[in-house]
């Protein structure tokens, strides 16, 4: 890993929501949502909101999009619904609310995992992109994924101490 860290500089918090996409899911067997609050928590940031939503498109947008206009969440999280059967559907609803892709997050997020697993990677569609000021990553929804997107990229792109750059850097021109 060649990002580094600057102790020098402040932490800065931000607000983070949490979204796990299941038709099956409830708040006492979502193990995936609670381990990115965890990860979230336990990092310094501020855990704006936890939900669980079913496999809709028109549902899950519908609650990106709620997200998206509050001020006080800076970055969506969300897990589950990136595989390839007839009901993951959380890449289309991504792409309904995002004004900008980031291509190089699901890239990076599959090539990470393909060291892990292999070839099963390529079942992942997980993303992420820019919705106005918000920036919104859409993980699978297994234990393992949320793990390695957030131990492997997230908690350094949204820490302003580590570089050479970093997600919270860019924030306050996101608007722009």
């Amino acid at each position: 890993m060649s990002d580094k860290f600057n102790e020098d500089r402040p932490f800065i918090k931000i607000g983070i929501a949490v979204l796990t996409v299941s038709d099956t899911r409830t708040f006492d067997t979502d193990i995936s949502g609670k381990i990115l609050t965890d990860f979230v928590t336990s990092m310094g940031h501020n855990l704006v909101d936890r939900k669980i939503v079913i496999d809709e498109e028109i549902k899950i947008a519908d609650q990106l999009h709620l997200w998206i206009e509050q001020e006080d969440i800076d970055v969506i999280i969300s897990t589950g619904g990136t595989g390839i059967t007839g009901r993951d559907v959380t890449p289309e609803a991504v792409r309904r609310v995002i004004d900008l892709e980031i291509p190089g997050f699901g890239e990076l997020f599959r090539i990470l995992s393909y060291q892990k697993i292999g070839s099963s990677t390529i079942q992942s569609r997980a993303l992420a992109g820019k919705a106005k000021t918000t920036l919104i990553f859409a993980l699978p929804g297994s234990t393992g994924a949320c793990k390695d997107a957030w131990n492997d990229i997230l908690k350094y792109q949204l820490d302003n101490r580590f570089g050479p750059c970093n997600f919270i850097e860019l924030m306050p021109r996101l608007g722009e």
